[in-house]
């Protein structure tokens, strides 16, 4: 059986078959993590619902294409396994949302999940001849695929205008990256199509917010020795070369580099550009913390000559 989960009479469509389905389970389950911070908060905060929506459609909608086109079962099982995972995110989020943002969940739910789904799926049985219905499928899954791997452009750009990855967790861009590779070798050995070209999207969008990682990730500082205290600006202490500074807060120095403790970003500047600098930074932190308190800008400047 060509698309059997476990069969062996074709060792290479069971084994990508198989790492798809871990990986893609890894992957279905990586915002574990943002509800159970929802559950301590007992609030959504400023998350949004649309990913889960979308991923649910997603998970129908190939389940849809498995059963039509029959002899997928790697198909079939983990995306069983994504709809009722997804739905569960959805059902979680409704009930720790505000009534504004509920009730926007709820829209697009039923507008994707229940009037877009039964359209398709009112199409492909009524509309399509049945020998044209795998190819119809497949180009809607195809389709919405492409758009599911071209959404990652929007953080791709936060990337870039912040220089800061804190909204691109490296371990997610692995896994989808490994995701992609497994799916598009199980589409390829299946000459299936409309699994194989949306994979190879995937891949490349994964790679470059890999790349994007190790380009503006920011190196932990190693030279920092003493604990932080947070009193605020005024405590502040020199002690020789290490400087003490409050918790979230940001040292713009206009000298040679000193040791620095408990700071998010070191950045050397000249006098004359100092006040650029301390602009730029505050700009730079509030879109990296729309939602959150964002670090007092600090700039250090060497003691005055008596």
């Amino acid at each position: 059986m060509a698309g059997g989960l476990f069969s062996m009479a074709h060792p290479a469509i069971t084994l990508s078959g198989v790492a798809g389905n871990i990986i893609s389970f890894l992957v279905f389950l990586a915002p574990v993590t943002t509800f159970l911070q929802v559950y301590r908060k007992k609030s959504t905060g400023g998350f949004s619902s649309v990913p889960y929506v979308v991923a649910l459609f997603s998970s129908v909608l190939w389940i849809f294409y498995a059963l039509v086109k029959t002899n997928s079962r790697p198909l079939l099982t983990i995306n069983a396994f994504g709809c009722g995972v997804e739905a569960a995110y959805i059902v979680f989020y409704l009930v720790y949302a505000p009534r504004k943002a509920r009730l926007r969940t709820l829209a697009y739910f039923l507008l994707l999940d229940v009037a877009a789904f039964a359209l398709i799926v009112a199409l492909t049985l009524f509309a399509v001849h049945p020998p044209h219905r795998v190819k119809f499928l497949g180009s809607v899954c195809l389709a919405f695929s492409m758009a599911v791997f071209v959404a990652p452009l929007s953080i791709i750009v936060k990337v870039v205008k912040t220089k800061s990855v804190e909204f691109m967790p490296i371990s997610l861009s692995a896994c989808l990256t490994l995701s992609a590779v497994a799916w598009f070798c199980y589409g390829l050995f299946t000459k299936d199509p409309f699994v194989m070209y949306p994979n190879v999207g995937g891949f490349f969008f994964s790679c470059v917010q890999m790349g994007l990682y190790f380009w503006y990730r920011k190196p932990r500082n190693t030279n920092a020795v003493l604990p932080t205290t947070t009193d605020g600006a005024a405590s502040v202490q020199v002690q020789g070369q290490v400087i003490q500074l409050p918790a979230n807060t940001v040292a713009i120095l206009s000298v040679s580099p000193i040791p620095i403790v408990g700071v998010h970003k070191i950045e050397v500047v000249e006098q004359q550009h100092k006040d650029a600098a301390v602009a730029a930074e505050a700009c730079r932190m509030a879109a990296a913390h729309p939602d959150g308190a964002m670090p007092e800008v600090l700039e250090i400047a060497p003691a005055a000559v008596a």
